[in-house]
């Protein structure tokens, strides 16, 4: 398609960031009931964690696209869907 690894990984993170934030929205406002002030600070702490290591992930995978290609991530896809099918099924 003309399309750089880089470029692609890239538009593909980009584009997941409205999905997670809707799921995260619709899981908060599902879960309402269930939720008080208390537990702020420990969703505030779980919140910029993840980010961080999303960050240190995200930029690393890219890091990584420069200089490979995707066949390693595809076998790695392959062995573990391998390893559930033959521990679940």
């Amino acid at each position: 398609m003309g399309v750089s690894r880089y470029a692609a990984s890239e538009f593909s993170f980009l584009l997941a960031v409205p999905m997670m934030m809707g799921a995260t929205v619709l899981d908060v406002y599902k879960s309402i009931g269930f939720l008080n002030m208390g537990d702020v600070p420990m969703f505030a702490v779980g919140f910029v964690m993840a980010f961080i290591v999303a960050l240190i992930a995200i930029k690393t995978f890219l890091q990584l696209i420069k200089r490979i290609s995707f066949i390693p991530f595809a076998i790695y896809r392959f062995i573990v869907a391998a390893a559930v099918y033959v521990v679940f099924f």
